[in-house]
């Protein structure tokens, strides 16, 4: 294999930058020819293709975002759509395509995969919702914007005597919610995968404030539902003085942490290295710090579960 592509899909994360610098290097390295793909699947059946050296990402490996930007592609989904970026990729002589995003990116690879052409998945999103891999890109990153926002937060909740409810990102995944619930000493930790009854919500919310103290956090993980709607509920139930902080957009930006950094080029140099090896279908991981590969199509039929002993702790901790 001479030449491959490489493009980013769905929502950005925060060490996107740094794949996409394993990738062009490590297959320069190689003496492969790297094409970047802008707007995800859009650009690629757009032709918005062109041709990366070692200086294109330079200077990348630090910031946030996507140097190849990224796209919704509701055309790709089609037969048509599909037959249109497969003639793309064969006009610019490309013989394989790494794709770094989420699981919706992963069956766009999957479906031109079974078409014939080789590629492969770089998990890339910073919900952390992706089987078979500990973390994907993008999650460390989100996860300590996160916890530096709720640092901020705890000092002017101390000060006035609040509850706070904090809605995070995620989207049917509770990783963020919980990491950063368990970081920060939350009260209260809700997540779509393991559902807390209301009047236990409140009963900590009540003991706490019995025992004297001044302030309390709630982490509500977006999948569960508005964290608006939710603080309004704890007001009216307890007439404690509540405020809702949803951090929205601010946790997808932001320059990546070392460990997405690290894992970012771990990952994207593992892709290069799979089709040279002449696979295809397949995701790259890191499973125990050892990095992985598996086909994507277990991992899109896959729901990824959290660390229910992480979830348990909290609980306990948060008496």
């Amino acid at each position: 294999m001479k030449k491959i592509g490489v493009l980013t899909s769905g929502g950005d994360a925060p060490g996107m930058n740094a794949a996409i610098r394993a990738v062009v290097r490590k297959a320069i390295y190689h003496s492969m020819d790297v094409y970047g793909i802008k707007y995800g699947y859009q650009g690629l059946i757009d032709g918005h293709i062109e041709e990366m050296e070692i200086g294109s990402v330079g200077d990348i490996i630090q910031r946030g975002g996507t140097q190849l930007y990224s796209a919704r592609c509701n055309e790709f989904k089609t037969d048509a759509g599909q037959e249109k970026a497969l003639a793309q990729l064969k006009k610019h002589g490309i013989e394989g395509l790494i794709v770094i995003g989420g699981d919706g990116s992963f069956r766009g690879a999957q479906k031109l995969a079974d078409k014939g052409f080789p590629c492969i998945g770089v998990p890339g999103t910073i919900d952390n919702d992706i089987a078979g891999t500990d973390f994907t890109i993008g999650f460390d990153t989100a996860l300590n914007t996160i916890i530096d926002a709720i640092d901020k937060i705890r000092d002017t909740a101390t000060s006035h005597e609040r509850t706070y409810v904090i809605e995070v990102m995620g989207r049917n995944a509770g990783d963020l919610a919980l990491w950063a619930g368990l970081a920060d000493g939350a009260e209260s930790i809700l997540i779509p995968e393991a559902p807390d009854e209301f009047d236990n919500v409140l009963e900590r919310l009540k003991r706490g404030h019995a025992r004297g103290k001044k302030h309390s956090i709630i982490i509500l993980a977006e999948g569960v539902g508005s964290g608006i709607e939710y603080g309004q509920r704890i007001e009216e139930a307890t007439n404690l003085e509540t405020r809702v902080t949803v951090l929205g957009h601010i946790q997808r930006g932001g320059s990546p942490t070392a460990a997405d950094r690290v894992l970012a080029s771990r990952l994207g140099a593992k892709a290069v290295d799979l089709l040279r090896n002449g696979q295809s279908g397949k995701m790259v991981g890191i499973q125990n710090n050892q990095l992985v590969e598996h086909n994507i199509t277990d991992v899109v039929a896959e729901r990824n579960e959290i660390n229910h002993d992480m979830y348990k702790l909290a609980n306990e901790l948060s008496i």
